[in-house]
């Protein structure tokens, strides 16, 4: 075959590809206002989940690489939830973690909105305004964000994903400043928490705040050259701001976890992981009871944490994670069983596992 030849049959091969997503997408949008069609291709994460289980499964028989197929067909889901106007929800401002937590999950064409605080995540989730929202739930080194957690406990939406990321921060600062000129440093807490020891060697003043963008504009109009904000490099270029120093966070393996919210189960996809919290009674061996129930059926707990309930001073609630889903029989038979041991259990979600990015 000539180049020529090879050109020609590649671009029909390609137009052949475009005019089937068009097809898709064309059957997707007669289907919005069906009911029942709205319904069974409902936009959630439990149907992209099955939707990428089926694709991943056809390029396995092809010999094709699954994880690249996987990233592929994210993206025209991506373009599917744009004309169905999905929009997720994220903590942060564009350009921060959580914005590009959602674009991992959806796509860069999916909509997103900025939100000041973790609870307004859940409220816009819980009361139905959007269909999914992204939190923070554990930083590698800070630990588990705890108001992400007594907000799964106290709501009713569902984990419907988690995704882990190395999070690297900046010190940026306007062009015209320097490391020596530098006498304030904004950020939010968790950031400034992250970066300890490159802050603490600046000797600066730290001033924590939750609007980082809304600060770095300040600083930007007032052209101050003794203030400097903690961030992701997303906002330090979406606002042309001078880099003064990169990865200034403690730990060059630090990571942090995200969870997708939503208000529907995702179905097993065989490489899941599910999350639950309880509420034990006061009895000896009851932790050591409940952990030998996931022990005896080889069930790996991936996490255990404690948590003040906030109602009985020195009570509290355990927060637990572990290999499987909820529909998995042996899964769903050690939780009945550790259900009749406890004062109280909820089943915070069943998903897919994290891949690390």
């Amino acid at each position: 075959m000539s180049s020529g030849e090879l050109k020609r049959t590649l671009e029909d091969i390609d137009a052949k590809i475009v005019e089937l997503i068009a097809q898709r997408h064309e059957t997707i949008k007669d289907a919005v206002g069906q009911e029942d069609a709205e319904k069974a291709l409902s936009s959630d994460a439990g149907w992209d989940s099955e939707v990428l289980q089926h694709v991943k499964s056809l390029a396995g028989k092809r010999g094709l690489d699954t994880d690249e197929l996987e990233n592929i067909y994210r993206q025209i889901l991506a373009g599917a939830k744009k004309l169905k106007g999905i929009e997720v929800a994220f903590l942060g401002e564009d350009g921060s973690f959580g914005q590009e937590v959602a674009f991992g999950f959806f796509g860069r064409s999916v909509k997103t909105r900025q939100c000041d605080t973790i609870e307004e995540v859940y409220n816009l989730v819980q009361q139905g305004k959007l269909e999914h929202g992204i939190v923070p739930v554990e930083n590698s080194q800070e630990g588990s964000i705890g108001q992400s957690y007594d907000l799964l406990l106290e709501s009713d939406v569902t984990v419907c994903g988690e995704v882990q990321i190395r999070t690297t921060y900046c010190l940026a600062a306007n062009k015209s400043a320097s490391l020596g000129t530098i006498k304030k440093i904004y950020s939010h807490p968790q950031a400034l928490g992250e970066c300890q020891a490159f802050l603490r060697h600046l000797g600066c003043d730290l001033i924590p705040t939750y609007h980082t963008v809304g600060t770095a504009k300040m600083i930007k109009d007032k052209r101050l050259t003794d203030s400097a904000i903690v961030a992701g490099e997303g906002v330090a270029f979406a606002h042309d701001m001078k880099i003064l120093a990169r990865e200034i966070e403690d730990n060059r393996w630090n990571s942090t976890r995200f969870f997708l919210l939503g208000k529907q189960d995702v179905p097993p996809t065989g490489n899941d992981k599910t999350s639950i919290v309880t509420l034990l009674k006061h009895e000896p061996g009851t932790l050591f009871g409940i952990i030998k129930e996931f022990a005896d059926r080889e069930i790996n707990l991936t996490k255990v944490e404690t948590r003040p309930t906030r109602k009985t001073p020195w009570e509290y609630h355990f927060y637990i994670d572990f290999e499987g889903h909820r529909k998995d029989p042996v899964i769903r038979e050690a939780l009945d069983r550790v259900e009749k041991a406890c004062l109280f259990l909820k089943v915070l979600g069943s998903y897919p596992r994290a891949k690390a990015h």
